[in-house]
């Protein structure tokens, strides 16, 4: 994929695949075109070659650092919801308790937007954000304007989300406590991608003279999912963000999938399968396929997590 405007290159030859549930950073001086980069994959900007494959069921989430989501006229509380409850990951919360966990006393919840400073317009922005049931987050420089608090309290919302991320940010402390992967800048219009996240890529520029770059699929059709759709070809996938944190996340992720392929299994193996209609046959076949590659990924993570429990006994 390419894109620029007039004799200007902003993104040269980019190629890559999102798997669901990678956590990707972007880094790069301001201007190099990360901004550009996150408009391409979501489809509001068209690359000048190439194109970019959107996954099926794919439920966005956006946080803009211009904050166009927000209404400047209406106030905090309206901003969140039409009444006084608020619905978060499936449960019904009160809104001025969820604005609370957002710093928001509960008189400067029916303040207008447009009377907020810069850092309560990006915790509101968050705080509107979390109410969306999505499946892929997208949070272009959300660190700007932030207190510790709040930065703290957004880490622990990321270590609990579960779909795909995209993060553009300029708090290297930040990425590295995020992302398991990054997106790097390089000149003329490069990126370039690295497992690990902002220390990761710093200690690949001083131990090689050459930066590894990590395989790249298709030569000219970067594909963006929400869904397991193919695999990279790494030796070992570096932990998740809420693996790293909880190490029996992972075998309890693993048991569960475990049991539910050897239950698709024996649904398939009975003989009453196939007199089923056609559309619940491949509803059941779909679903073996892709609990079998989430196996596969959550085995080769297994690996990386002993792998990583060895090194640091030694």
């Amino acid at each position: 994929m390419n894109f620029g405007y007039d004799d200007k290159v902003i993104v040269r030859d980019f190629s890559t695949r999102i798997l669901r549930g990678e956590r990707i950073g972007i880094i790069g001086p301001n201007g190099s075109g990360k901004s550009t980069l996150l408009k391409l994959i979501l489809g509001e900007l068209k690359p000048s070659s190439g194109e970019v494959v959107l996954g099926t069921r794919l439920q966005l989430a956006y946080f803009d650092q211009h904050r166009r989501l927000l209404d400047s006229e209406k106030t905090v509380r309206e901003n969140i919801s039409d009444s006084d409850y608020v619905t978060v990951r499936g449960r019904s919360r009160h809104v001025i308790g969820y604005l609370k966990d957002f710093l928001f006393p509960p008189q400067r919840i029916d303040s207008p937007v447009k009377a907020l400073s810069g850092g309560e317009r990006n915790r509101l922005l968050l705080a509107k954000i979390f109410t969306q049931s999505a499946n892929m987050m997208v949070l272009d420089e959300p660190t700007n304007d932030l207190d510790v608090d709040t930065l703290e309290l957004l880490e622990d919302l990321l270590a609990d989300y579960e779909g795909t991320l995209l993060l553009v940010s300029h708090d290297r402390t930040f990425l590295d406590n995020v992302v398991t992967s990054t997106l790097v800048f390089e000149g003329e219009g490069t990126f370039r991608e690295y497992a690990g996240g902002y220390d990761d890529w710093e200690r690949y520029q001083r131990s090689i003279p050459e930066v590894p770059k990590r395989p790249q699929t298709g030569a000219n059709r970067p594909s963006i999912t929400g869904s397991t759709t193919a695999r990279r070809a790494e030796p070992l996938r570096k932990l998740t963000y809420k693996e790293q944190r909880d190490p029996e996340a992972l075998p309890r992720k693993i048991e569960a999938l475990e049991a539910e392929q050897a239950e698709l299994h024996a649904r398939v193996g009975d003989g009453a399968f196939y007199r089923q209609s056609r559309d619940d046959i491949t509803v059941t076949m779909e679903r073996l396929e892709i609990v079998k590659r989430d196996l596969e990924e959550s085995y080769e993570r297994w690996q990386a997590l002993e792998l990583k429990s060895s090194l640091g006994s030694k």
